[in-house]
């Protein structure tokens, strides 16, 4: 990955990250890894837990390469998903109810925001 998707996710990560906490999220967890991958963001609201999938461009990228929401596409549905079972199982939550959303982050060049969308219950 490249210095700059790298720095961009990092901003996105960081927004997601605080404004879900300004709505009343609590963060379990950032970056959680395992063999099989990533997730980006588990936070919890009330007893549900969610699962987020933070996707991040630059606006100057906006249009080449499709949109941030996008990109989230079955394959890494599945993915997601199955990250998620084994994070619950690896943290002894049963029988909690769960949600999937997606967040995406347009970021200007200057590292300001330029556009922010959360999709609750995305897939």
């Amino acid at each position: 990955m490249s210095v700059n998707r790298q720095h961009i996710g990092s901003i996105g990560e960081a927004e997601a990250r605080r404004r879900l906490v300004l709505g009343g999220y609590t963060i379990l967890a950032a970056n959680w890894r395992n063999r099989q991958g990533e997730l980006d963001l588990v936070a919890r609201s009330g007893e549900r837990i969610i699962f987020v999938e933070v996707r991040s461009r630059s606006a100057a990228s906006r249009g080449r390469f499709g949109t941030a929401e996008e990109s989230v596409d079955p394959r890494k549905q599945r993915q997601v998903r199955l990250l998620a079972q084994r994070y619950l199982q690896l943290t002894n939550r049963f029988d909690v109810p769960i949600r999937f959303d997606v967040i995406a982050i347009t970021i200007n060049d200057d590292d300001t925001i330029a556009d922010y969308k959360h999709y609750e219950a995305a897939f």
